[in-house]
């Protein structure tokens, strides 16, 4: 093999293993988790599950939060007309920096049946990161208000991170034990593009970091034609 075929066989290898190790390292993480809740209720305690997720999307220096609950934690033992009760919620931070973020959701659009689980809105928050660097999202005490009363439901099954994703404080918070900068994973190069911005699903994610990795490739094969056009002046 020639030195012209062994150069370019070597850039464009590692270009593709380039390529290879961005779409390995997704920017976000995300999982429908089981929330097993104790509630207080006027009428004593109760207990439910609910699998639980917590979507993030970036709205300039800060993510706005959404936990969405896809089965009932509560019922009535009489109706609830409609807009007669009230959800809210904290979703736990955790990692670079552990704080409580409140969320909340519309009343109930519709009456609720006597005895009935309490289908639960999606509630939303918004987060601006203290600190930069790798956080987790997990649900906390849900509360639902409604005729006067109030039902206080905790996670009781110590429930793992729905959500997992590289946050950059608002002027490049350091994370614990760093020494500032950007932060996060992006980069000090992906501090005002859409590349940084966190994706919660792991398809977005690979769509995001694929487009990368192409940008990668092409930078390989134009040093690839670098190489080929300067080993041609030479011998010319």
């Amino acid at each position: 093999m020639s030195d012209r075929k062994r150069s370019t066989a070597l850039a464009l290898a590692s270009a593709l293993a380039g390529s290879a190790v961005l779409l390995a390292a997704p920017a976000a993480r995300a999982a429908v988790v089981d929330v097993s809740y104790d509630c207080k209720t006027p009428i004593g305690d109760k207990s439910a599950v609910s699998p639980i997720d917590i979507k993030a999307v970036k709205d300039g220096a800060a993510y706005k939060l959404t936990m969405s609950f896809q089965k009932g934690v509560s019922s009535s033992p009489i109706e609830l007309g409609k807009g007669a009760m009230s959800p809210s919620a904290v979703i736990l931070v955790g990692g670079a920096e552990k704080v409580s973020v409140p969320v909340s959701g519309p009343p109930n659009s519709e009456a609720v049946p006597a005895n009935t689980p309490i289908r639960i809105t999606d509630l939303s928050g918004t987060y601006t990161p203290g600190k930069s660097g790798k956080v987790t999202f997990t649900a906390g005490v849900l509360t639902i208000k409604a005729m006067g009363t109030t039902t206080t439901c905790t996670p009781g099954n110590s429930p793992g991170p729905s959500l997992e994703l590289d946050v950059t404080a608002p002027g490049g918070g350091a994370p614990p034990g760093g020494s500032g900068g950007s932060g996060g994973s992006g980069g000090s190069g992906d501090s005002g593009g859409d590349a940084s911005l966190p994706q919660t699903g792991p398809m977005d994610s690979a769509l995001a970091l694929g487009t990368l990795g192409g940008t990668v490739l092409l930078s390989g094969a134009a040093g690839v034609l670098w190489l080929t056009r300067r080993g041609q002046r030479a011998r010319s």
